[in-house]
Formats: structure tokens, C-alpha cells, sequence
């Protein structure tokens, strides 16, 4: 019973893509969390991992294929299990923290990650967000997972065996355990970590077993230490032993704490409480339903739905609630700044160069309440370390560029979001638009250059100056709407207004591309449009000219007119996948999974051109948004082990298809407005914080039937290619009349485009 009691899956076909499933009853069965999972160094089909976890969780649980400190902790393709791990890993190339494993073995006294691994087939794994089950051949155990945030239960079916073991391994970088054979307990603390901690940095975890164990010894690196159940050491763990018989179930319950062992008990007491292993996986489930049901998706075939959940699923893991629950139940969270134990909110493991473009826009439609607390652990971080925190996991870590908190914080304010200290927030912002950081990743790298000339040189060893200078502009503009929001000298508002116009000293007339500068004027040369990185980050110039999020008008004014504006754009998917890998000396993944997509130049697998094909809308030719939003989503996503074109990162690649299902993209972060793409389902329905609901229908839609011809809002004509945040939020009817043919008239005219700070008539 014990598989069947969880995995309650609603029972649907997925052998036929072309049957349309019209209700989804339980949304959590739709979601493949192995999605993404079949990846590696040196080709990403989302470099995932099968997160098991409730929302924004503190920890995640994760099957471990791989070695410790292998950022690519499961792999699709691998053949055995090393252990069950407690993770905070953010992305594989960001890494660990924290963590630790438990692992069942069987007949031999094996703690070594090698020698303990086992063997193991996908045929009987089974894999959802709150509950996960797979058989160790080697051991003959089945494992089961189920999570809370900050706590878990596992459960071990074990063989008749008179040596049954359970392994706990506390990884190394230093680490402590102590067995405690009375209360059949372990504890212990992992120090691991890969960057970005402060002295002292610990997780702390408890480990409770429902059986006494007649064996019990500490470990440490590859020795077993028979004479002491204390061990503290760079590599430490435990194994317990006990017999078993033919079917008998061993029960661990788990919780761990960055603040101490008595907060990691109170967690467990907490979300544990005396629930057996089968509640806590109900109530999983039911939380799982109720974020995910948030948006329900009706109409679309079994492939779509999958998907689309698959990608919701993605966008609710991160960032992380850094952050626990005293004895008083008050909020509070241990600093990965200072060390200190704080009250208020904390959240981590987020990088904002991705996340800006549209996990945090979802968030602040759907997630308010999540926005301003998230807002609130920003108000802490700048107090904690003097600086916002652009990547974090747990605390600042020297990774991407730009200060896109900046788009983060004015979004949440411009769209309504309050409950949490603004004037600091924009103190913080000011600070990073003037100074440099102890990391390249924080406050602006080359800001002197940048706020003297208008922009980054390319000759002044900074790399990726033009891809700095074009997202500080953009930031710039989210400030200068923040300032006007606060009512700010208008010093400081003419300043900013300045500043977000300096995308256009990277604009070279001779290629109508973005092209790096040198400090006397003049652009650098020889100049490679196709050549990865150098003046751009993780792309080249065909994918960061687009980044002009705030004045799409102003940049098809310099290209000459609406008319060239939409012919480059067409250039993009025209030309053909060539690329210059000179500057990193070999292909890097982001390259390759560009190429072997055959969409041209057009590099979706990579964050800077994900928003680029909803500028149609602003060129008159909103059709072309409509048909390569329809390609991207049927090509290059699917809820398959290699179901991504590239990184996932954090929710953003995801968050690109649960925006572009509905219909709608917020191509711009800090105004309100959402660029119209086309919808997937006949049948959306959203339901809001504030009670609303916005139904969004698209009755005759279907793989060949997209194009809009018009679209109502509560029975009136809608003419404008976009909506404000606002009209969604009263709820109401969102109509889409869509055919097979594509409609020249509709949202052609400059007075449908969407916002630029240079007005659509400007010639």
C-alpha cells in the first residue's frame, strides 16, 4: 500500500500529443519533476535535478547519482545512487551547501559513497514534487521521500537480512556526528559548502529512526571508528545496523536547521509532529496543489499540460525561505552575511540576471504576499552586508553581471506591492549605481567609466562591457521609475532619465548592431557579431542588441524605422547557427545547444534573448510573435528528462512558457504592462491573492490555429498589443479569437505598441 497511498495519480492518457485533455483535476500529477534532468558539462537539456521539495523550501531532497561535490548531482543517464541528500544546490555550476546523505545498505558494513552505491532502473523510480520512490537493486531496499520545508521522512522496505545498515554521511569541508543509541537518534553538521558563507557556517541535522540499532559506529573519510559514536572531522558520518525481516519498513524522520540543533529539533517537532510518513506526504500533496492550482490549465493535450506543470513546478522551488521559526514562532533566520541569528525574512539561492526577466513579474502577479516578504529579506541583506545580493547562495557569490535587483525592487513597488522598508531598498539601489563591490557581482563593475562616459569600455580590461553597459541602462530606467514613485529631487530623476539612454552609445549604425566601445570613442574592431562572450555575457551581439527592455522604440528608431527594426529581428532566425568561440578557447554549452536548436542565431536555451521575439509587437508585425511563440514552445519544450534547450536557472526558462501559455510577457520589469503572445490552452483560469479570477479563453486554438485577430477584455474590444498589470488584477474574461491565418490589421498601428520610453510616433 505504502507506493499507492502517495502516488494517488489521476489516471489520464499521454499516449496520443494530439488528444486534448479538457480537466485537470489534480495539478501535481502533471509534473515530471525528472524534467531537464538528462544533462551534463557540456550540453544542458535544463541541468536539473528532481527536486524534492514543497514550494520556496528550505531544503530540497535529492537522489545522488553522482560523486560528493559533483555540481551534477543526478544524472538521467546514470546507473546507480550514492545516497539520499538533503540540497540547497541552486544550479550546478553555483554547487552546494549544507548538505548531507542517508543511504540504506544491506549485507555488507559499506559507508564508502562507492562501495554503498547501488544499482537502480528509472522503470521503478517514481518521481513527483512531494513524494519520490525508487528500488536499490544492489541493497534491495525501495526508498521513499516525502518533505516539509525544513523537514523530511523517509521510509526503507528492507529484505530478511540480519545485516541491514543505514548510512548517514556528513560530506566533507568539515563535519561533525554523534550517535545517540538511546533515543535512537543521530545528529550531526555539515560545514560543505562551495563559497559565499561566513565563519562558522554550519547546518545542523537530527536524524530519528523508529528501531533500535544493535550496530553503531562513526566514520571518518574511509575509516570506520569502532570505538567512539562522536566524530568530528573534514569527512565524518555514521552507520547504525539492525536485522530485518522479508518486508519490514524502517521509518527516519529528519529535520536541520542553520541556527542550531535545538532549532533543528524544533523544526522537526513543528512540521513533523507525529504524522506518520503517509500524512505528511497527503499534505504535501495538497500544498502542491494549491500553489500549482493557482493556474488552472484546461484544453491543451497531455504533452502541453505536462509541461506547462512541469514548468510551474520549476518557477515555485526558488529563491529559497532562508529563514525559521523560534520556540515564539517568530520569524528569524541566520545571516550568510554576518553569522548572526536575526529576525525577519531571508531568501537565497537566486540569481538575478536570470530571474529578473520573469520569475519575479510572476511572482508579483500571482505571489504578492511571497514578493514582499522576498522584499523584506532584501532589506536585510543590504543591512547585513552592505550590498544587494545579484547572486546569493547563501550569501553573495561572484557570479553574472549587472545590479538587476534594481528591477526586482521597482517592479514589486510600481505593481502595489508594500509591507516592507522602500527607502532603504532605494538607499541600497543608489549605493550600487555609484560603487564598485568586493565581488564583480555586486554594486557595478566599471562604474566610474560607465556613469563618466555613458558606458563601459571595451579596452579598459573589463570584460563584458557592453553587456554590462546595456543592463545598467536598463536598471537605470527601473530606478528612474522608482524615483518618480517616491517623489525624488528631480536631480535624481533627471540623472536616471539620462542614464537609461545609454544603450545607445553601443549602437553602431554601420551593422544596426550593439558593438563594444573603446574608451576614446571609437568601436572596438575587428568587430564579430557571431562571437561569443568578449563584450558580451554568454552570448554575442545578435542576442544582447534586444536588451534595450525599456525603449524598444528608441532602438528601432536608430535602426531607421519600424520596417528594418522587424527585418532584424527577422535576420535572426534567418541566418544560420555560426558562431566565434575564440574568447573562452572552446564551445561552452550555451553555444552548442544554440546550434543543434537549428532556430538560427536565436539562442532561447540562454536568458539575454528570451524576450527578444515578443518585440514584434512593438515593429507593427505582432504575427511573428504569435508564430515563433508557437514554434519555441512545441520545439524546444517538453516534460522529458531532456525537455529543456538549455539551463532552466532558477525558474526563468520555465517562467518564459508559463507566461507565454497565458498569453502575455512582461518584456519590461518595472512598468505594468504584459506584451501579448498567443495562448496555449482554450482554458485558463487565474486566481489571484486579492480573491479575483481572470479567465482566459482561447476556444478555437490548436497547433495550427494561433493567430490573433482580436481580443476582448469583459466583452470590449481590446485594440493595444499589450494589458496592465491592474486590468488582469480585477479578473474578469480575457477572450482570444484565433485563427490558422494571421491577421495583417490587428496591433499594426503605432497606437497598440507597447511602452517605450521614446514614443511610438518618434521618428
Amino acid at each position: 500500500m505504502r507506493a499507492f497511498i502517495c502516488l494517488a495519480i489521476a489516471f489520464f492518457s499521454i499516449s496520443s500529443h494530439a488528444q486534448v485533455v479538457q480537466n485537470t483535476i489534480e495539478p501535481v500529477d502533471y509534473v515530471n519533476p525528472l524534467m531537464g534532468t538528462d544533462s551534463k558539462i557540456g550540453l544542458s537539456n535544463g541541468n536539473t535535478y528532481p527536486a524534492i521539495a514543497l514550494p520556496w523550501g528550505m531544503n530540497f531532497w535529492v537522489p545522488q547519482t553522482n560523486t560528493m561535490g559533483n555540481g551534477w548531482t543526478y544524472q538521467y543517464g546514470a546507473d546507480k545512487i550514492r545516497g539520499f541528500k538533503q540540497t540547497h544546490q541552486p544550479s550546478p555550476w553555483i554547487n552546494d551547501y549544507g548538505q548531507f546523505s542517508i543511504m540504506p545498505v544491506t549485507k555488507h558494513l559499506n559507508f564508502d559513497q562507492d562501495k554503498r552505491a547501488s544499482w537502480f532502473s528509472h522503470k521503478t523510480e517514481q518521481s513527483s514534487p512531494y513524494y519520490y520512490s525508487v528500488y536499490l537493486a544492489d541493497a534491495d531496499v525501495t526508498t521513499e521521500i516525502t518533505p516539509t520545508e525544513r523537514a523530511a521522512q523517509l521510509r526503507f522496505t528492507y529484505p530478511a537480512c540480519d545485516s541491514s545498515f543505514i548510512v548517514i554521511d556528513a560530506f566533507d569541508k568539515g563535519s561533525y556526528i554523534k550517535i545517540i543509541p538511546a533515543e535512537r537518534k543521530i545528529i550531526g553538521y555539515s560545514s560543505a559548502n562551495s563559497g559565499g558563507v561566513p565563519a562558522g557556517f554550519k547546518n545542523y541535522f537530527v536524524v530519528y529512526f523508529d528501531k533500535n540499532f544493535t550496530i553503531a559506529h562513526t566514520w571518518h573519510s574511509k575509516t570506520l571508528a569502532k570505538d567512539t559514536l562522536e566524530y568530528n572531522a573534514d569527512h565524518t558520518g555514521a552507520i547504525i545496523g539492525f536485522k530485518t525481516t522479508k518486508g519490514e519498513q524502517v521509518h527516519v524522520r529528519t529535520a536541520s536547521s542553520f541556527i542550531s540543533f535545538e532549532q533543528a529539533e524544533l523544526n522537526a517537532q513543528r512540521e513533523l509532529g507525529k504524522d506518520s510518513f503517509d500524512a505528511t506526504c497527503k499534505k504535501g500533496r495538497q500544498v502542491w496543489n494549491r500553489e500549482l492550482g493557482r493556474l488552472i490549465a484546461e484544453g491543451g493535450t497531455p504533452d502541453q499540460l505536462q509541461t506547462f506543470y512541469s514548468c510551474l513546478y520549476r518557477v515555485l522551488l526558488f529563491p529559497r525561505k532562508f529563514f525559521e521559526y523560534n520556540k515564539n514562532n517568530e520569524v528569524v533566520h541566520y545571516s550568510p552575511y554576518n553569522g548572526q541569528v536575526l529576525p525577519g525574512y531571508m531568501f537565497t539561492d537566486n540569481g538575478f540576471w536570470d530571474t529578473f526577466r520573469a520569475v519575479f513579474p510572476f511572482f508579483t502577479l500571482m505571489y504578492p504576499t511571497l514578493n514582499s516578504q522576498i522584499m523584506q529579506g532584501l532589506v536585510n541583506t543590504y543591512k547585513e552586508s552592505g550590498w544587494l545580493p545579484e547572486w546569493a547562495s547563501p550569501g553573495h557569490r561572484d557570479c553574472m553581471i549587472g545590479s538587476n535587483s534594481a528591477s526586482l525592487i521597482a517592479d514589486s513597488y510600481i505593481k502595489g506591492i508594500r509591507g516592507y522598508d522602500i527607502n532603504t531598498l532605494y538607499e541600497a539601489v543608489l549605493k550600487n549605481t555609484e560603487n564598485e563591490g568586493p565581488l564583480t557581482s555586486v554594486g557595478r563593475k566599471g562604474v566610474k567609466y560607465y556613469n563618466e562616459l555613458g558606458y563601459v569600455p571595451y579596452d579598459v580590461k573589463i570584460n563584458e562591457n557592453a553587456a554590462r553597459t546595456l543592463e545598467y541602462a536598463y536598471d537605470d530606467f527601473t530606478i528612474l521609475q522608482l524615483a518618480k514613485s517616491l517623489n525624488r529631487p528631480k536631480e535624481e530623476i533627471d540623472r536616471f532619465a539620462k542614464r537609461s539612454m545609454n544603450y545607445r552609445n553601443l549602437f553602431d549604425p554601420s551593422t544596426l548592431l550593439m558593438r563594444g566601445k573603446n574608451k576614446d570613442g571609437q568601436f572596438q574592431s575587428p568587430f564579430n557579431p557571431f562571437k561569443w562572450g568578449d563584450a558580451f555575457t554568454e552570448g554575442n551581439s545578435y542576442h544582447y542588441t534586444w536588451s534595450v527592455f525599456h525603449d524598444v522604440q528608441g532602438l528601432a528608431n536608430l535602426m531607421g524605422g519600424s520596417k528594418m527594426f522587424t527585418k532584424m529581428l527577422d535576420t535572426v532566425f534567418a541566418l544560420p547557427p555560426v558562431f566565434d568561440e575564440s574568447y573562452y578557447g572552446g564551445v561552452i554549452h550555451e553555444i552548442r545547444e544554440m546550434q543543434i536548436m537549428n532556430m538560427g542565431q536565436y539562442a532561447h536555451g540562454n536568458q539575454p534573448i528570451q524576450h527578444m521575439i515578443y518585440l514584434y509587437n512593438y515593429g507593427g508585425e505582432p504575427w511573428k510573435t504569435q508564430y515563433w511563440i508557437r514554434q519555441v514552445m512545441n520545439k524546444l519544450y517538453h516534460a522529458t528528462p531532456d525537455g529543456y534547450c538549455g539551463d532552466e536557472d532558477n525558474g526563468q526558462t520555465s517562467a518564459w512558457y508559463v507566461f507565454s501559455a497565458m498569453g502575455f510577457y512582461p518584456v519590461c520589469p518595472g512598468t505594468t504592462q504584459y506584451v501579448f503572445g498567443t495562448p496555449l490552452f482554450k482554458k485558463m483560469t487565474l486566481s489571484f491573492e486579492n480573491g479575483k479570477k481572470l479567465v482566459i479563453q482561447a476556444p478555437a486554438t490548436d497547433k495550427s490555429t494561433f493567430y490573433i485577430h482580436n481580443i476582448s477584455l469583459n466583452g470590449t474590444t481590446h485594440t493595444k498589443n499589450w494589458i496592465d498589470h491592474s486590468q488582469l488584477q480585477k479578473g474578469g474574461t480575457l477572450l482570444y479569437d484565433v485563427k490558422k491565418a494571421p491577421s495583417y490589421t490587428r496591433g499594426t498601428t503605432p497606437a497598440a505598441y507597447p511602452f517605450s520610453v521614446t514614443p511610438a510616433s518618434a521618428k
